[in-house]
């Protein structure tokens, strides 16, 4: 096993984006176990979440993070994941094996300057750009992240959580079509947020239901 085992601690920086989603939409992207939280008619919240984790986190790698549903379950709410990308051969198998994530590899060009931002290939194929050109005044916030996954025939509960310091920003995101969640409607955000000094811990999951079919095998 060349990963670490859970918890992993990370810290380092993130752009993360808010978005009003067609629940219509992210349907066939969740397990129809979960509950699709609808926050306007036929809307649910989610978003892009893009971070570096430095020296001094578990691994050190870059994130890209699809959160495609606010969703429940039992009584319990949660964020779900539909697609994640990281450069890290170690946390790719990692989130596969230990979380039920669906890690997969791609490359990342972070820009810093005016105009700041993150580019996200899979060889030649841009997946997604987000930029920004202005940013507030920053405040710090504490984290509490709680996510569903699912790994084989189980759904799984963890959490993200810790500290940040949050500024608003301007945030402009580019999606091509060809991109695997271009169907989300991910180029007009709601809101942008540049965070620093983020340190996060990302709990061991806990096993709280089953599927009758595994999540993969369902959406093939």
């Amino acid at each position: 096993m060349a990963y670490p085992p859970a918890p992993w601690t990370l810290q380092g920086y993130s752009i993360q984006t808010l978005h009003l989603f067609d629940i219509a939409k992210v349907h066939p992207f969740v397990p129809s176990e979960l509950e699709i939280i609808s926050v306007l008619p036929g809307k649910t919240l989610g978003g892009i979440y893009a971070a570096f984790y430095a020296l001094g986190s578990t691994l050190t790698y870059s994130e890209l993070i699809i959160v495609s549903a606010v969703t429940r379950y039992a009584g319990k709410f949660g964020t779900w994941i539909s697609h994640i990308y990281v450069d890290n051969a170690d946390s790719m198998e990692g989130g596969r094996e230990i979380w039920g994530l669906p890690k997969e590899l791609a490359q990342f060009r972070w820009e810093l300057g005016e105009c700041s931002g993150v580019n996200v290939h899979q060889g030649d194929q841009l997946l997604c750009s987000i930029s920004y050109d202005w940013q507030l005044p920053q405040w710090r916030q504490p984290l509490s992240l709680p996510s569903f996954s699912a790994l084989g025939s189980n759904l799984l509960s963890f959490e993200g959580k810790g500290e940040i310091g949050l500024s608003l920003i301007g945030v402009k995101v580019q999606i091509p079509v060809q991109s695997p969640f271009s169907t989300l409607g991910l180029d007009q955000p709601l809101l942008g947020f540049y965070g620093n000094q983020l340190r996060l811990l990302a709990t061991a999951p806990v096993v709280i239901g089953e599927r009758s079919v595994p999540f993969s095998e369902s959406r093939l």
